[in-house]
């Protein structure tokens, strides 16, 4: 059996595959925390302070190109108050670990050993 790290196997299955970038390096891993700190002050300004004021652009800068494409269109007028916080937290989180996932892949890319071209 060859010498392989258990880092450089692949993951078993397509649904482990998938989100293995967001955290297999510290650039991903270090932005997870960055989206968590702002969604975790969004989500205290909203149930905690008595004034939220502009709470939500933190997050949203966070996740920023994907997020602006997901709530670009209005939350609907439907949902109970209660409940729409919980909405953008869950797309902000969503955004996140997407946006995770590419900065991992764009970093496994520049490790790649055929990535570099010597000038």
């Amino acid at each position: 059996m060859p010498n392989v790290s258990p880092r450089s196997r692949a993951p078993r299955g397509p649904l482990k595959a998938l989100p293995a970038p967001a955290v297999d390096n510290w650039l991903a891993r270090g932005y997870l925390a960055v989206v968590a700190v702002a969604l975790g002050f969004f989500l205290y300004a909203v149930y905690l302070s008595p004034d939220p004021g502009f709470a939500g652009i933190w997050p949203l800068m966070a996740t920023a190109p994907l997020s602006f494409v997901l709530f670009a269109p209005a939350f609907p007028d439907f949902l109970p108050s209660w409940l729409s916080p919980l909405v953008f937290s869950a797309g902000v989180a969503l955004c996140g670990l997407v946006n995770a996932t590419l900065l991992g892949l764009l970093v496994r890319r520049l490790r790649a050993p055929g990535a570099r071209s010597t000038g």
